[in-house]
């Protein structure tokens, strides 16, 4: 259960770091209104379910075949993490929002636009790939299903927490362009959950 808890707020923490993700979500909402920000989640959430299905039958497989393997997977995971904490860490603290918009896009092409993003977006299955492993929580419940039950909690998590952002758009908009320097605050946040995670990888 701790390790299920650990893994939540994790998740959460990653889906409140400003990302792609998110402040693609908070300007469509912005520019076109809460329901399109809504339609962009569920479509960047939906996709979030093949990427779970690649990691978990190829995770599974490692682990079955070679418990070396499996290290060399964990020492990898742990190691991309410090180096998505080493480009944030390159990356500017500014946050830019721009809700200039020249047509109208329906919430259907915004759904489409959403799953096909994530989809496509192959640093979606390496995160998984870094992330899950190290939260496996059942030495006896199947491995596959583990990795199903993790992929549906991060989307959960995500879920929720992208769908905030898309209703409280205005606010959180107004509030970051006031607040320069929830920026810098957020970057090192987003910073210490890669580095947590790389170093809780390694060591669990």
């Amino acid at each position: 259960m701790d390790i299920l808890l650990s893994f939540i707020a994790a998740t959460a923490l990653l889906a409140i770091a400003p990302g792609p993700d998110n402040m693609f979500v908070l300007i469509q909402s912005i520019t076109n209104g809460v329901k399109y920000g809504l339609a962009t989640v569920f479509g960047l959430i939906s996709g979030c379910i093949v990427h779970t299905s690649l990691v978990a039958f190829g995770v599974s497989a490692i682990i079955k075949e070679n418990e070396n393997l499996f290290l060399a997977l964990k020492i990898f995971g742990a190691s991309y993490l410090v180096f998505l904490a080493y480009k944030v860490y390159k990356s500017t603290s500014q946050i830019e929002l721009s809700s200039d918009n020249n047509f109208k896009i329906s919430t259907n092409q915004l759904f489409k636009q959403g799953f096909i993003m994530n989809v496509l977006n192959p640093k979606v299955s390496i995160f998984f790939l870094a992330f899950f492993p190290a939260f496996l929580f059942n030495n006896e419940l199947n491995t596959i299903t583990q990795f199903f039950i993790l992929g549906f909690i991060f989307m959960a998590v995500s879920l929720l927490i992208f769908s905030l952002i898309a209703i409280l758009a205005g606010q959180i908009a107004e509030y970051l362009k006031q607040n320069k320097s929830i920026g810098k605050f957020l970057k090192w946040l987003q910073i210490l959950v890669f580095v947590g995670i790389a170093i809780f990888i390694l060591f669990s």
